[in-house]
C-alpha cells in the first residue's frame, strides 16, 4: 500500500512539471514545489493546492522524496549539489535515506556520476525520464522509463503511477538512455514525414491527403498521427516541446551510441538536420517547426 504520508518535493513546474505535480496532488500525495520563478509557484498552489518552498535547502528539509523536472542534467546537478560552497542546493537540507527521482532528460553518464557523488551523503538516485509531451503529462499517460535499484523503483511505483505508465529498463542511467534513444526515433520520424510532405506537395498531392495515406499505411508514426494535423498543417506549431530540447536529446543519444561503439549513421544525419533547424529558427522554437524549416529549404 502506498504511503501517502511521504513528503514529496517537486522541482521545476513548467509545461510538464505543472500537470505532473497537479496529478500527484489529485492522487492524494503531499507535495511541496520549488521553482526559480516565484510567480509560477504562486500560480501552482492557487490552482492545485500543495505548498511552496522558499529555497532548495528548505525543500530538501521538508521532503522524503525529491522529484526533479528540469531542462538538463547540468541543472539537475547544480540544484542537487550546488557549484560553490555557498550555493543554495538540496543536499544542504536533505536527510540521509532520502531518494531523488530525476525525471528530467539528463545525460546517462552524468546521471551515473551524480548517483556516485550522492552516495557520500547517504542519498539514493533513480532516473525516471518521461515521454508523452504535455498532453501525456496532463492525462497522466506518460511513459516513465526507470533506471536504478529495482527494489527502490518498486517502492515508489504508486507515486510514479499517478503520472503515467512505468517501465523499469535497467541500472542507473538506463532510463535516461532509453529516453534519448526514444527521442532520436521520434525526431527521425518527424523529419522524414516533413520531407515526404514537402515532396508530395511539390508533386501536387495535398499534404493532409498524404498524411491520411501514411496513417493508414506502414509509414505511420507518432508524428504523423499526433502532430501534423494538430500542430503543423494548421500552422499552429505549439506542441509544447522546444526544438532546442529535441536537439539536446538527439545529441545525448549520439553520445550514448558513440560510448557503445555504434556508428548510428542515420542518427548523426538526423542530428545534423536538427542542428541546422535550431540555428535557423532558434532553440525556443517549437520542435514541430522542423517541418517549417524543411519546407523553406531549396
Amino acid at each position: 500500500m502506498a504511503d501517502k504520508n511521504l513528503r514529496i518535493g517537486l522541482i521545476g513546474i513548467g509545461n510538464m512539471g505543472t500537470p505532473m505535480g497537479g496529478n500527484l496532488i489529485k492522487a492524494g500525495w503531499n507535495v511541496t514545489v520549488y521553482d526559480t520563478d516565484a510567480a509560477r509557484m504562486r500560480a501552482f498552489t492557487a490552482a492545485h493546492g500543495g505548498a511552496a518552498a522558499a529555497s532548495l535547502a528548505e525543500l530538501g528539509g521538508k521532503s522524503d522524496v525529491i522529484i526533479t523536472m528540469l531542462p538538463d542534467g547540468f541543472i539537475v546537478r547544480r540544484v542537487v549539489l550546488g557549484k560553490e560552497s555557498g550555493d543554495d542546493c538540496l543536499v544542504k537540507g536533505l536527510a540521509k535515506g532520502t531518494t531523488i527521482i530525476d525525471m528530467s532528460s539528463s545525460a546517462p553518464v552524468g546521471t551515473r556520476k551524480l548517483g556516485e557523488d550522492l552516495r557520500q551523503y547517504g542519498i539514493v538516485l533513480l532516473d525516471a525520464p518521461v515521454s508523452g509531451g504535455v498532453k501525456g503529462a496532463v492525462a497522466a499517460t506518460m511513459s516513465i522509463m526507470i533506471g536504478g535499484d529495482k527494489a527502490l523503483a518498486e517502492r515508489y511505483d504508486a507515486l510514479l503511477s499517478a503520472m503515467g505508465k512505468r517501465f523499469f529498463v535497467g541500472s542507473l542511467g538506463a532510463g535516461h538512455a532509453a529516453k534519448v534513444l526514444n527521442n532520436y526515433v521520434s525526431a527521425a520520424g518527424l523529419a522524414a514525414a516533413a520531407e515526404a510532405v514537402r515532396v508530395a506537395e511539390r508533386f501536387g498531392i495535398d499534404p493532409q491527403v498524404l498524411i491520411n495515406v501514411i496513417n493508414a499505411s506502414t509509414g505511420r508514426n507518432n508524428s504523423t498521427e499526433n502532430k501534423f494535423a494538430q500542430f503543423i498543417l494548421n500552422g499552429k506549431f505549439n506542441a509544447g516541446f522546444a526544438l532546442g530540447l529535441m536537439t539536446k536529446d538527439l545529441t545525448l543519444a549520439m553520445d550514448v551510441a558513440e560510448a557503445c561503439n555504434v556508428p548510428a549513421e542515420l542518427g548523426h544525419a538526423t542530428l545534423a538536420l536538427w542542428k541546422k533547424a535550431e540555428s535557423a529558427l532558434g532553440a525556443k522554437a517549437d520542435h514541430t517547426e522542423i517541418a517549417r524549416y524543411v519546407n523553406e529549404q531549396g
